[in-house]
């Protein structure tokens, strides 16, 4: 992942942009990839206030950014744009996918209540 030293609001396009591989891909196609970022957001709020957890969906999601973006980009991405309050929902689900690098986030737990919704799939 990058350092989020580096990352700003202002730089996070500019480094999403780059990373972006998605080729002959106009500017609408990348602003309708950067908006699953909201989408993601939106589903982890609602899993916290009515645990309902759309589990294919995210996961749909998450594999399409770490298409287009590169697995590491795209878990760099999801670390700035998804609420740290979400993180350690967003942790469990890049582990479930092999995404999330072994040495990154240590201190941060995995959501015990998700994996055992994803190991349903």
């Amino acid at each position: 992942m990058a350092d989020f030293n580096i990352l700003t609001p202002e730089t996070i396009d500019i480094f999403a942009l780059r990373h972006y591989d998605n080729r002959g891909a106009s500017k609408e196609e990348f602003e309708d990839d950067m908006k699953r970022f909201k989408y993601l957001k939106r589903l982890f709020r609602k899993y916290d206030t009515s645990k309902e957890f759309k589990s294919r969906l995210i996961i749909n999601h998450i594999i399409v950014l770490g298409n287009v973006f590169g697995v590491d980009a795209a878990t760099t991405l999801l670390f700035f744009k998804i609420d740290k309050q979400h993180w350690s929902i967003l942790k469990t689900i890049l582990i479930f996918l092999n995404y999330m690098p072994d040495n990154e986030m240590i201190d941060l737990d995995i959501d015990q209540n998700v994996m055992e919704e994803l190991k349903r799939i």
